[in-house]
């Protein structure tokens, strides 16, 4: 992962020496592990040992979802007025208390009230991490930290379900829990070594001019710095102020949540569409979604590579991950022998997180590069809420469609649906990177990285 810090003319290196950007990617790497042990025992717990019904695991995804989708925006506000180190900090304390009392939890719905808890506390993370990035890291080495930190995640999502069920395997799954409580203890220790401090009001000022730079102007993109006046909904009201202003970010988050609710119709059943194999294997979860992250973190890493604009890539993700998601479906109904289903199955879910992280990558880089570091954290909130309304809405339907007409039928669908939402996009992202302030080979980039207009 080191040779991917050493590109172009030679200031990515240095972010190496960037100590507050490495404390900070330490703790993401430690508490990643964690949420990926939690989230596969979690599943195979509720969905494979206690038989839930797909209502039931829709209504999982739903309690983490919630949270983020009611209080993403008032998050954002308050990662921008407040230590984003001391929030990152106290979310990660009560996230470790949560996980202990979701291991001594003795039914759904107990697990539902804590799963709603701990989404509070997730989303008040989230928002003040990535404006910490902001902050810490300078303009030219973003669109680097972002690929870095994406990266990361990725390979969590690879060595965490397959040591998941290692330990699940040899220690049992109540281990899972315990490590993964002691994964956010580790990242509030490693979080307490970030220095670095906020803005002040005159560097606040330098943002807004650079703001003004990228086609925003001081009413649409930059609100009174923190500390002003300006009360708790005219700051939310500026993060989605920036995002409405520059359109090549409103096409993408529009395009962002259309795909995430075709995709989640079809990805919060896949326990449901796994129990249709005969003697399935309780593994199986765990090495598809390892594969997942492989692909997204092959997405990462390739995504600089490719010379395309942001929308070509999102668009040419969601054709790849929606035709995946269809086969995968097709291969569960085959005659084929056991193990050729498994092979495929782990070959799709690769496919899918390659082209689920075109979508997902490129977007979150725009989004990081042409959003002013005061205003970070309530943009990232505002997205994060509405991306969440589409993760609530998209079970909500699968759930509609599996108990209707069954996994197969709902994988199917969304994913042909994903594919289409995807050709359309390609179709019309001219007219909307004809409508942006900078043309999209400007995006704010460090001069050796630029993007065509493909």
């Amino acid at each position: 992962m080191m040779n991917i810090l050493k590109k172009n003319d030679g200031r990515e290196e240095r972010l190496t020496g960037n100590r507050n950007f490495m404390m900070l990617l330490a703790a993401q790497l430690v508490s990643n592990l964690g949420e990926w042990l939690y989230l596969v025992a979690l599943l195979t717990l509720v969905g494979l040992k206690w038989s839930a019904t797909p209502w039931e695991i829709t209504a999982i995804t739903l309690c983490m979802a919630i949270p983020v989708l009611a209080f993403g925006p008032a998050a954002g506000v308050i990662g921008d007025r407040f230590d984003r180190k001391k929030l990152m900090i106290a979310s990660d304390l009560v996230r470790s208390g949560i996980l202990i009392g979701i291991l001594l939890s003795g039914s759904l719905w107990q697990i539902y009230v804590l799963l709603v808890l701990k989404g509070l506390m997730d989303v008040l993370f989230s928002p003040a991490k990535t404006g910490k990035v902001k902050e810490v890291v300078p303009q030219h080495h973003l669109e680097m930290a972002v690929t870095i930190s994406s990266s990361t995640e990725q390979i969590m999502k690879i060595v965490g379900p397959a040591l998941g069920g290692l330990v699940m395997a040899v220690f049992g799954i109540e281990w899972c829990f315990v490590i993964t409580s002691i994964t956010f203890l580790v990242s509030a220790a490693l979080l307490l070594g970030v220095r670095g401090k906020r803005k002040t009001a005159a560097d606040e000022t330098s943002g807004a001019s650079k703001a003004e730079g990228a086609g925003l102007d001081q009413e649409s993109g930059t609100p009174s710095v923190p500390g002003s006046k300006s009360s708790f909904l005219k700051d939310i009201k500026a993060g989605l102020s920036v995002i409405s202003g520059i359109p090549l970010l409103s096409s993408g988050l529009l395009m962002l949540c259309a795909v995430l609710l075709v995709m989640q119709m079809a990805d919060t059943q896949t326990v449901t569409l796994f129990r249709m194999i005969p003697g399935v294997s309780d593994d199986l979860l765990g090495y598809c979604i390892s594969a997942s992250g492989f692909g997204t973190l092959l997405a990462a890493l390739l995504a600089r590579k490719i010379s395309w604009g942001t929308l070509s890539k999102m668009a040419a993700g969601a054709v790849v991950t929606g035709l995946v998601f269809a086969a995968s479906a097709v291969a569960v109904v085959s005659s084929l022998p056991e193990m050729t289903v498994y092979v495929i199955l782990f070959s799709a879910f690769l496919l899918a997180g390659l082209g689920a992280g075109f979508v997902f990558i490129p977007f979150q880089v725009l989004l990081m590069k042409r959003t002013p570091e005061h205003l970070t954290s309530r943009v990232f909130g505002t997205v994060g809420s509405l991306t969440s309304a589409a993760v609530i809405m998209g079970p909500m339907l699968g759930g509609v469609m599996v108990t209707a007409w069954g996994p197969v039928f709902a994988f199917i669908v969304s994913g042909l649906g994903t594919s289409l939402l995807g050709v359309l996009f390609f179709l019309f992202k001219g007219r909307i990177q004809r409508k942006d302030p900078l043309p999209v080979h400007a995006e704010l980039q460090a001069p050796a990285v630029r993007e065509s207009t493909l």
